[in-house]
């Protein structure tokens, strides 16, 4: 059985009731071979969590980033909000040492899978939400998205730039973005594509990269700043 204190200490968290810390880390395949466990898994738990830490990322990025538009912001969040950025967080928590899991899931690798880190991340938010409240539970997700946050800020983030050009491109009536090939160079093991983007049949973003698809993303980054300045 975990222990429940050292648990809150690593976490730094301090439960008034601590079945809800016991329930969150418990997987679904712990319940099915230990049939007299009083407590259901952590899925209910990541129910809830889900749905309060979507609210928390998208208060925080209205607030944070009042000068970008909605698709911008809805970018952002798939990024904070996406299972990889979850189980990152999950993971420097060390949350997998305290899962109640299954013989079989664990020695699978169960406490280092993505899947399982995230639901679990999403769990914990839902059990201190209930626990705490909505404040508590907003002050710990801060805590942990903090050092994503400055990556969006430091531009270290790869966010969908063709979809945000193409959203833009609609909500402003302009014509649809068009990409096309202006240039392969390298032999087939290390091609290097070179790719414009054309709005109005003008030329607009031009991308280099290792594939077609690194070249379109970084020319509608491009494309997408100049025509947000033109349209600002």
């Amino acid at each position: 059985m975990v222990e429940l204190d050292h648990c809150q200490q690593a976490l730094n968290i301090s439960f008034k009731d601590k079945s809800l810390l016991l329930q969150a880390l418990s997987h679904s395949s712990y319940l099915n071979e230990n049939q007299d466990f009083s407590l259901p898994s952590n899925e209910r738990l990541e129910f809830i969590g889900d749905a309060v830490f979507g609210l928390v990322i998208a208060e925080r990025l209205y607030s944070e980033f009042p000068e970008f538009d909605e698709g911008w912001l809805t970018a952002i969040r798939a990024y904070l909000v996406c299972q990889d950025t979850l189980a990152e967080v999950a993971s420097s928590l060390k949350l997998g040492d305290w899962f109640l899991m299954g013989k079989g899931e664990d020695a699978s690798g169960g406490r280092r899978k993505q899947s399982n880190l995230a639901s679990g991340l999403e769990a914990l938010i839902g059990a201190i939400y209930l626990d705490q409240g909505l404040s508590r539970a907003r002050k710990f997700i801060f805590k942990q998205i903090e050092p994503f946050l400055e990556r969006v800020k430091r531009g270290k983030v790869s966010l969908n730039y063709k979809a945000l050009l193409q959203e833009f491109a609609q909500r402003e009536k302009m014509s649809l973005p068009v990409y096309r090939v202006a240039q392969v160079i390298g032999p087939d093991h290390d091609k290097r594509f070179t790719v414009e983007v054309m709005m109005d049949d003008k030329v607009i973003g031009v991308g280099t990269g290792k594939s077609k698809k690194a070249a379109e993303m970084e020319a509608s980054q491009l494309a997408l700043a100049k025509v947000r300045c033109n349209h600002g």
